[in-house]
């Protein structure tokens, strides 16, 4: 009688979930097959004149600020004089060689966030090699001395995670991290030795600068990095290297069944990633600063990782979007002097454009679908 019973229940609450309607959501999100070119570029144009549009709003009611005032005193802090403009150049030339680095990294899918310590060691190398052998050696071969020092540190330093993540496979994000910390303390207990007074402040060295073309301090850095860029392009799509590097980034399992050694490619690759890290550090001391603090990698490390996934790990993308972030960041430091205003609302107006050309690749890649809904008879 129980088990009747039992099966009756059973029977009318399969009845009745048959008769309760199936609530369907009122939209879901599907991958958008690949977009022409003209339409993923639409898309990124009307994103930027959106928040353009935003931002400008924002200037009128917050700060009484005419719009079009704003945006060109934004532009006059890169393109007002001829030394703006050149240092445009140079912080772009920075910021894509740390981009360039991190690149062959993040295409295989090994979170390399340690740049900012690679390019911190490769200061420190490069310092070292001034102050210890300048005035010694011959300045030609004490620049020779000075870049296989730069290389051979990053190399290291972005060696260490690297095999500890090939051989027992730990967390790359925290590793490389935390690496971070180590190379700016390591750098801060150099500058107390280096400066017995205590000022841990080291002064401009006289030896190790990197040689001026055309009487310009800039225009070595920036010719260096062009030629990287496209060795960066060709070695990621043309070499057997970069092949190895797309195929482990796909799939590592897959990798391993058609012969690649996974291992040793995410061992190589991370040595290449933190040689080119610790040369951008060759670059901030020999060529630029001649000299060196805990603060020469300026963050960097952190925003070429937005630079190298905008790109889509793109060599030559990533000079447009390195442009586009240098260009803001010298507007936003141009409105604060100008107008005499906090950094911090450049810097909200910064993030907003960012956010926006961000968000619209959520758009470019997926797209929204509304659920039709059938009115009842």
């Amino acid at each position: 009688m129980k088990n009747n019973k039992d099966r009756q229940e059973t029977g009318v609450s399969a009845a009745n979930a048959k008769e309760r309607p199936v609530r369907e959501p009122l939209f879901h999100v599907v991958k958008r097959a690949q977009l022409p070119l003209w339409k993923s570029i639409g898309i990124r144009i009307v994103a930027i004149v959106a928040a353009l549009l935003l931002c400008g709003i924002m200037c009128f009611f917050l700060l009484d600020i005419n719009p079009l005032t704003f945006y060109k005193t934004m532009i006059e802090g890169s393109f007002g004089t001829e030394r703006r403009l050149w240092k445009l150049f140079k912080d772009i030339a920075v910021l894509l060689c740390i981009s360039l680095a991190v690149t062959p990294a993040f295409k295989m899918r090994f979170w390399n966030i340690g740049a900012e310590g690679q390019v911190l060691v490769g200061c420190l190398a490069t310092v070292a090699c001034m102050r210890s052998l300048g005035g010694i050696l011959p300045e030609p071969l004490l620049i020779v001395v000075m870049l296989v020092a730069a290389l051979l540190a990053g190399a290291i330093w972005g060696l260490i995670p690297a095999v500890f993540k090939a051989k027992w496979g730990t967390n790359e994000t925290l590793f490389t991290l935390m690496m971070n910390y180590v190379a700016t303390y390591l750098v801060a207990y150099f500058l107390i030795k280096w400066t017995p007074n205590g000022s841990s402040t080291l002064g401009r060295l006289e030896h190790g600068h990197l040689p001026k073309l055309l009487d310009n301090e800039y225009l070595l850095t920036i010719i260096v990095v062009a030629l990287l860029t496209v060795a960066m392009f060709i070695y990621l799509k043309y070499t057997k290297q970069g092949y190895e590097i797309s195929v482990v980034g796909e799939s590592q399992k897959t990798a391993g069944y058609i012969g690649i050694n996974v291992k040793t490619v995410i061992i190589r690759t991370m040595i290449i990633s933190g040689a080119l890290c610790g040369l951008a550090g060759l670059l901030i001391v020999g060529a630029l600063d001649h000299s060196v603090t805990t603060e020469s990698a300026g963050g960097q490390g952190f925003t070429a990782i937005m630079v190298s996934w905008l790109a889509k790990f793109d060599p030559f993308t990533m000079v447009l979007t390195a442009f586009l972030i240098v260009f803001l960041q010298q507007g936003a430091d141009r409105i604060s002097s100008i107008f005499n205003i906090s950094n911090a609302f450049p810097s909200i107006i910064t993030g907003i454009i960012l956010f926006f050309i961000i968000g619209c690749e959520f758009f470019i890649n997926y797209k929204v679908v509304f659920t039709r809904r059938e009115g009842k008879k």
